[in-house]
């Protein structure tokens, strides 16, 4: 026979954990956080973005702005911002569709155009092709321009998982492309190599400056990401930390192929020109991220 006690007790501890449970739903939705993480009434550390009421807004008179924009009401202006340029990018997620609608400026990409495509740098190879790609991921002028992207893709939800399909499947959806531009290093020509900013530009890119694009912006979501290179083939796709037993051989990177759609994981397609991908990549991690996929 139960005890009465007991069955109070119980009542009581029931209604103890309710009222926690409803009390922590009101404080949540008093004071919502934001997708990116930022906590309500907080600067984003993406300027000049505020959290309010659970949205990133533009706020530049309290948030400020970065090294290379000026206040112009609540808003950051580049030196670049001219000749604008509207593109819809495209994203499946789950089997649903959905795009997203950002302005481009020509001047930046224009600028970007013209930096040089080589470092000095007495590392070892890898060494080298890291820092190579730092340099054009650190870029503070592309990016001032292309922070807004990524806020936009925390705005669509917040599942961080989801924000990373969603970086993956727009990189993924931008065709496969050289440029018609080359680069004159001495007395030898070589293929133009775009910086992120101008793939999304151009709509248009290779393996090498998808892959680039897709890791500055799972780096801005949060995610730790790295280059896989493999020489042989000469092709490269990006790595998404994960737990090792999925990862490409047990490296703690998951295969993203960003020259068209495919699920994460899948290493196993085949490449024009190339085949199947059978020899050992070389796994460069890229600095920066906290986030495991």
């Amino acid at each position: 026979m139960i005890k009465k006690g007991v069955v109070v007790g119980s009542i009581l501890i029931v209604i103890a954990l309710i009222f926690i449970s409803l009390l922590l739903i009101f404080l949540l939705n008093k004071n919502p956080i934001c997708n990116d993480g930022t906590k309500s009434n907080e600067c984003s550390k993406i300027k000049p973005y505020f959290c309010s009421k659970g949205n990133l807004i533009e706020n530049a008179s309290f948030c400020g702005c970065s090294n290379v924009s000026s206040i112009q009401g609540n808003e950051c202006f580049s030196n670049y911002q001219y000749f604008p340029k509207n593109i819809s990018l495209n994203y499946t997620v789950d089997g649903k569709s959905g795009k997203i609608d950002f302005v481009f400026y020509k001047n930046l990409s224009d600028y970007l155009s013209k930096l040089p495509r080589y470092i000095r740098d007495n590392s070892n190879a890898s060494s080298i092709l890291l820092n190579f790609k730092l340099r054009s991921l650190d870029n503070e002028e592309q990016n001032e321009l292309l922070a807004p992207l990524i806020i936009k893709i925390q705005s669509l939800t917040k599942n961080k998982e989801d924000q990373a399909r969603i970086a993956v499947s727009i990189v993924q959806n931008i065709p496969f492309g050289n440029s018609n531009k080359t680069l004159r290093f001495g007395g030898i020509v070589l293929d133009y190599y775009r910086y992120p900013y101008e793939v999304l530009y151009d709509l248009q890119g290779v393996c090498g400056e998808k892959s680039e694009l897709l890791a500055f912006l799972l780096r801005g979501i949060g995610y730790q990401s790295a280059f896989i290179y493999y020489a042989p083939e000469n092709h490269e796709a990006l790595g998404i930390k994960c737990p090792a037993e999925k990862s490409l051989n047990h490296s703690g990177y998951c295969f993203i192929e960003t020259t068209g759609p495919s699920i994460i994981t899948d290493a196993e397609t085949g490449y024009v020109g190339v085949g199947q991908l059978k020899s050992n990549p070389e796994i460069i991690p890229v600095p920066e991220g906290n986030f495991t996929f």
